[in-house]
């Protein structure tokens, strides 16, 4: 069905773009700093499953009504841009002790939740929406037929390059809360920018077009 050409295009295409740090990769590197890893691997998860839903809403023409209706990408861009403000909040509410977080939130930042959470902020990205409905048109072959069927594959590509680039940000970023969490004052200031670096990326996607 794909050519190893459109696979390796799209594969160095998809890789440059995925590997500049964006939107989740700021998201999964605050969840990191002020959960831990446990909670950002989860995060990873349902942010990585919201990007797959929008490869196969994008493959099936919702990319195409979002290019064409301001009023609906703005609504999209608002509700998460809201969602993200709102878990910084109670990040930064809640960054005293980050060593015992797990133990005292296991009724309450479960992986279950992490992932649903991860997967709300995935999905309501405006930027995958353009980035998948602007680039993956652009390595389909139409005479080699199956159009849809070529952008869910070429679409599962960037799905896992952004699996693989998410977690080593979560794990990278987890290992250096570790160190700041040995001094008190460290561990408070960890949480704080974890839940800053949330709030700004919500009122900085609200802000940009």
């Amino acid at each position: 069905m794909l050519t190893a050409g459109q696979l390796l295009a799209f594969g160095v295409a998809a890789l440059i773009l995925i590997a500049i740090p964006g939107p989740s990769v700021v998201f999964v590197i605050g969840r990191a700093l002020a959960y831990g890893r446990s909670v950002a691997l989860a995060s990873v998860v349902g942010n990585t499953l919201g990007l797959l839903a929008i490869v196969l809403l994008v493959s099936f023409g919702l990319g195409a009504i979002l290019e064409r209706s301001e009023s609906l990408f703005l609504a999209v861009k608002l509700a998460g841009a809201a969602y993200l403000v709102l878990l910084g909040v109670q990040a930064i509410r809640h960054r005293k002790n980050l060593r015992d977080v797990d133990v005292r939130r296991a009724g309450r930042m479960t992986p279950r939740r992490a992932v649903r959470q991860g997967f709300v902020v995935g999905i309501s990205n405006p930027k995958a929406f353009v980035i998948i409905g602007a680039i993956l048109p652009q390595f389909v072959e139409p005479d080699r037929g199956h159009v849809q069927l070529q952008l869910v594959l070429l679409g599962l590509v960037a799905v896992v390059i952004g699996l693989c680039s998410d977690s080593l940000w979560a794990v990278t970023a987890a290992r250096l809360r570790d160190w700041f969490a040995a001094s008190r004052r460290r561990e408070e200031g960890v949480g704080l920018v974890g839940g800053l670096s949330m709030v700004g990326l919500g009122v900085t996607t609200a802000l940009t077009d």
